[in-house]
This record gives structure tokens, C-alpha cells and sequence, in this order.
């Protein structure tokens, strides 16, 4: 059977997910009766919660041509498409020989759009472009077309590259067509289109079996599995394989024990599997991401692309507050350390360092949501932690000056809070480098930004724009440091001691400013129970109960508490809203603020040696 590798890329929203799922049910691979949920590639809980892809994961259909002829196999890899994930789509890229550039008929070409098809465009990859969403009452196909066109003459494209084939597609509704004003249809166009487009694998067959491991996933019955695609010769079942280092040392031998392909959303065990087949295979236990497995007779290692640095750290520690093991199961710092070591082996974009201490780890990604994904996956498998604020990794020019990363920052945000978000960003050291009106009554702008500065904007931003506008964000450069930035303006409330908040104590508090807990929560010295109205932290009993005496209230009422409903706060929220002295306590079951030190004692003394 013949058969094609295309990966489908786009940035975040635009409809990667949802366009499988109609390839899927055109292509025959779900019966008519079967039920399948809608985005059947978001397997997992996280991904299906929050609506984004997260991990890169591959699928393969079969597509007959409708006047006969021989069926064609389409290995279909699914990307992010948010640039917290880039490391995903990076490492993919050498398992296909076409993309699919899935871009929206009225948002058009965004960072993350700019992102991949660059690293697309630098392996030689012919994009297929495809305007999805053009039933948009705001759709605008002509101006995202030249803005599609524009954006590859900037990434240098070929002129092989620039003679792009566009479709105009309905991802939700199914169809594809060359004509832009078709409303309905099949997604036969596509399946032509990726057949004549992109080339078949031209590998060896003849040669020694090799294959770059580019995804890594375990399994309780098979251990390690390695997924990728197949780079030379023919892989058997029980076949002997050693596995290559980067710079072509043996790391372990053993037997493909298991071979499996991809068929809609299951993997499907096969005998053997030849060049060009994007495959999972079971047999190794120490062989790992970007590491070459090769028939035994080979010793020249496969050179895996080169992946973005990370630009953002955070402080993982071992759960140290009065509460610490009541709600979780794994709270040893070695059981952490295993953890996020396995996390850096399978997640090519995040670097795991121990402290000197061994009871702390720092964690290096590519930003606040990629963090904050993997700390909400560990806390959904019992861990306790303390996290740290995030902070940005500066580096050095050829001067030995301090550089430190920026981002590109492109706001869509309705006219009327066009002035606001200007003046937030310039606040924050951003420098505006473009503005133009994205029609409905919205305005573009785009700014080059600190990454430093953009920590924690993001929830203020939702605020100031009513929960109308869109930010999207992408590293950009290292650049000059930009000096003081000014963070979080309010002081925290902090409970001077430990018991259960009493609603006779939190009534008077809320004229101090807002609470983040209610009656009955358990408290401890050094938590911080809500946001001070004024500038500097304040020390309160929020466990201080009304003296019961058998007096009776002067005009025979007491005054009962009424109490607005504490400020709950996500995992992400917490993260961005926290200072340099203050940790998010995560468990299973609870998100708490604290101060770092809980001891009021030792907080004056540490604020003190900061300030010398």
C-alpha cells in the first residue's frame, strides 16, 4: 500500500483537532453506528478538560480513491498548537515529509502559525494551506491568504514552497474545496490533495534497520514504549536492536519484543514494519527520546533536531507546611525527583536540576501553562509540592551584558480597552511594534515584549478587557535586559496562627481587602488568607470566635455575619499571582498561598537581608 507521513500544524484554536475527526469519518476508520466523542485525538483528561491538544500524538486512515485504484495509507500526526508545547511539534517534524497549514479565515496567521512553519519551512517541507472556518460570519479568506503569503516570504520560503495549494475547508462541517464560497461537501479534496502533494517516504529499504525515537510513553504490561518513524530498512518482530546515544555510544541491546502501528485511535500489532512507517516499539528499558535504535550492525547515529532552549524556571520543593501528607500520597523528595526526571526523559522541552539541598528541584520549560500542566498532572497522581514564583533564565551576550528573553505578544481586544492594554504593556517594558484594526469592532496589536514582565499579566488583562480579549504569546529573542519592572502593587493578609477561620473574625477583615477563604477552613501561621488593600502585608486572626456569655445583646439582636464568597484561585492564577518571598502549597485536594518562611521572625530577618 502506498503511503504518505503529514503532520498537521496551526496555532492554537484553529481546528486541528476537530479536521481529524472528520478525516477519520470520511475515511471509513469508524463504523457509521460507532460512538466516538467529538476531538477523539484529546485522549487525555487534561486535554479533553481545558480543550487544547497537548501532546503530539500520531493516527494513521486509510483513503480509497473513488473511482478505484489502490488505497493509500496517510499517517496523520495531531500537534499543539499553543507555544507553551513547541518542543511537541519541533521533535515531530522529522518523522514527516509534508504539513498541513491549518490557518483560521478570520484570526489568520498568529505566532504560533509563525513558529511552526518556520521550523517547517527550514526542513523543506511543502506546506498544504488550508483555510479552515470559512462559514465564519467574520471570515475575510482574501486578506488571510496574502498574510499566509507574506509570513513565508518572511521566513525566506523557497519558491517551491510559495507555490503553496490552498483548500477552503469547514473542519466541523466536513468539507474542502478549491472554491472559497463552497458551504458544503466532503473532505475528498484534501485526501487528493495530500496525495498529490506530498511525496511518499523516498528511504531505504535495503539498508540496516534505523529509527529516531521521537515520542516516549510508558505502558504497565510493555514498559518503554518508543514511537517514531522508521528511518532505513525493515524492523522483524524478536529482531535483535541496540540502542544509540547522540554521539554514537551503545547504550543497551536487547529485541523488538512488540511492534505496533497506528490505525485510527489504537495501536495495532504487526509482524514487522518497513521504511517510511511511523511505529511504536516495546523491547528496550533504559533507550529514550532523540537516542537512534538500530539493526546491531549499525553504529552511525540518526541526528535528532535541535530543540528551543527553555526560558522559564520554577522552584519544585517538598511539601514543608503544617499540613504537609494529609491530603496527598507522595510527599518524599524522592519520589518528586523520580517523577519529574521521567517528565524531562519523555518532554525534550523542560530540564530538571536538583538543588544542593536535595529537597528542592528547578524546572526549566517554555512557560507558565507548560509548568502549570505538569504540576496539575502530578497533583492528580497524589503528590504534595511547594512551587515557587516562576522567574525568567537570563543569559549573556558577546559584552558579558545580562540579556534576558522576550516575547512576542499579539492582543486582540475590542477599541474601547485599546488604551488600557497599551498602557499595562508599556508599564511592563513592552514596546509596540504594530496596530491595524482586525475588523468587528476589534484592534490587533502587537508589541515586543520582557517575559519577565508578561508573569501574572495575564488575569489582569481578562479583567481590564471583560473577558473579551485574546493574548497570544511567543519567544521571540534574547534581548538587553530591561531593569526593574514593577510586580504585584498589594500586600497579602497573613493569619498570625493556626486553627479554623471563624466567620465572626472574617467579617471586619473584608473591609481590609479580599479574602481567599471561608468559615471553617483549616488555617496555619504564615498562610496568606487574602489580598491587603494597601501596599504592604498585614498580620491578621482570621480564628478569633465571638465570647459567648449568658448576657444578652443590647436590643436583643445579634448581628449576624454575612460573608461575600472568598476569591478561589486556579492552579495558573496562584502561580502568576504569587511574589518572590510567598509558594503555592499544591495537594491533591487544595490550592493554598503561603509565605516562604512562616515564622514572622524569620521574615523580617530575610526581608532585611535582601534590602542590605
Amino acid at each position: 500500500m502506498s503511503l504518505r507521513n503529514i503532520a498537521i500544524i496551526a496555532h492554537v484554536d484553529h481546528g486541528k483537532t476537530t479536521l481529524v475527526d472528520q478525516l477519520f469519518r470520511q475515511s471509513g476508520t469508524f463504523r457509521d453506528n460507532q460512538r466516538v466523542e467529538e476531538r477523539a485525538m484529546d485522549s487525555n483528561d487534561l486535554e479533553k478538560e481545558r480543550g487544547i491538544t497537548i501532546l503530539a500524538k500520531p493516527t494513521s486512515v486509510e483513503w480509497a480513491p473513488p473511482g478505484g485504484g489502490e488505497s493509500v495509507r496517510i499517517n496523520i500526526v495531531d500537534t499543539p498548537g499553543h507555544a507553551d508545547f513547541g518542543g511537541e511539534v519541533e521533535r515531530i517534524l522529522s518523522m514527516v515529509d509534508g504539513v498541513i497549514l491549518l490557518v483560521d479565515s478570520s484570526e489568520g496567521a498568529m505566532p504560533q502559525t509563525k513558529f511552526v512553519t518556520g521550523k517547517a519551512l527550514k526542513l523543506g517541507l511543502r506546506p498544504i494551506v488550508v483555510v479552515n472556518k470559512i462559514d465564519r460570519a467574520d471570515s475575510r479568506v482574501q486578506e488571510v491568504l496574502d498574510e499566509v503569503f507574506d509570513l513565508f516570504v518572511s521566513l525566506e520560503a523557497t519558491d517551491e514552497q510559495l507555490d503553496f495549494p490552498v483548500l477552503y475547508a469547514s473542519g466541523r462541517n466536513g468539507y474542502a474545496s478549491d472554491d472559497a464560497d463552497a458551504r458544503e461537501g466532503t473532505l475528498q479534496p484534501l485526501f487528493e490533495k495530500i496525495v498529490d502533494h506530498v511525496p511518499p517516504p523516498s528511504l531505504d529499504e535495503n539498508a540496516p534497520f534505523s529509527f529516531l525515537v521521537t515520542l516516549l510513553d510508558r505502558d504497565n504490561f510493555l514498559g518503554r514504549i518508543l514511537t517514531g518513524r522508521v528511518q532505513s530498512g525493515t524492523v522483524k518482530l524478536n529482531q535483535p536492536i541496540h540502542a544509540l546515544d547522540m554521539q554514537g555510544n551503545v547504550i543497551e541491546t536487547g529485541r523488538a519484543s512488540k511492534i505496533m502501528t497506528f490505525q485510527g485511535l489504537e495501536r495495532v500489532p504487526t509482524e514487522e514494519a518497513r521504511a517510511g512507517d511511523i511505529i511504536s516499539l516495546a523491547g528496550l528499558t533504559v533507550a529514550t527520546v532523540s537516542n537512534t535504535i538500530a539493526d546491531t550492525s549499525v553504529s552511525e547515529p540518526i541526528q535528532a533536531q535541535p530543540i528551543d532552549p527553555p526560558t522559564l524556571s520554577m522552584r519544585f520543593a517538598v511539601n514543608d507546611s503544617p499540613m504537609a501528607g494529609r491530603e496527598g500520597t507522595k510527599v518524599t523528595s524522592r519520589m518528586i525527583r523520580d517523577r519529574l526526571f521521567r517528565e524531562a526523559e519523555s518532554n525534550v522541552a523542560i530540564k530538571v536540576t536538583e538543588a544542593a539541598d536535595k529537597d528542592s528541584f528547578e524546572v526549566a520549560g517554555r512557560g507558565e501553562l507548560q509548568l502549570g500542566v505538569l504540576i496539575e498532572t502530578m497533583r492528580r497522581e497524589g503528590f504534595e509540592l511547594g512551587i515557587s514564583r516562576p522567574r525568567v533564565l537570563f543569559g549573556e551576550d558577546e559584552d558579558g551584558k545580562k540579556t534576558e528573553p522576550y516575547e512576542t505578544v499579539v492582543i486582540d481586544v475590542d477599541e474601547e480597552f485599546s488604551g488600557t492594554v497599551v498602557d499595562k504593556m508599556n508599564q511592563r517594558k513592552a514596546e509596540m511594534t504594530d496596530m491595524r484594526p482586525s475588523g468587528g469592532g476589534k484592534t490587533r496589536i502587537t508589541f515586543s515584549a520582557p517575559s519577565r514582565g508578561l508573569i501574572g499579566y495575564h488575569g489582569e488583562f481578562l479583567s481590564d478587557t471583560r473577558g473579551t480579549g485574546i493574548m497570544n504569546r511567543l519567544f521571540e529573542k534574547y534581548g538587553p535586559h530591561k531593569g526593574q519592572i514593577e510586580g504585584r502593587k498589594n500586600g497579602v493578609l497573613i493569619s498570625n496562627g493556626a486553627g479554623e477561620a471563624q466567620g465572626y473574625a472574617l467579617g471586619p477583615l473584608e473591609d481590609r481587602g479580599i479574602l481567599f477563604v471561608g468559615h471553617g477552613e483549616a488555617l496555619y501561621e504564615g498562610m496568606i488568607i487574602g489580598e491587603n488593600a494597601k501596599t504592604d502585608d498585614l498580620e491578621v486572626n482570621p480564628m478569633k470566635a465571638k465570647q459567648l456569655t449568658n448576657f444578652r445583646a443590647s436590643g436583643g439582636k445579634d448581628d449576624a455575619v454575612r460573608l461575600t464568597p472568598p476569591k478561589k484561585m486556579t492552579l495558573e492564577q496562584a502561580i502568576a499571582y504569587i511574589d518572590d518571598d510567598e509558594m503555592v502549597e499544591v495537594t491533591p485536594t487544595k490550592i493554598r498561598l503561603r509565605k516562604r518562611h512562616l515564622d514572622p521572625h524569620e521574615r523580617k530577618r530575610a526581608s532585611r537581608a535582601k534590602a542590605a
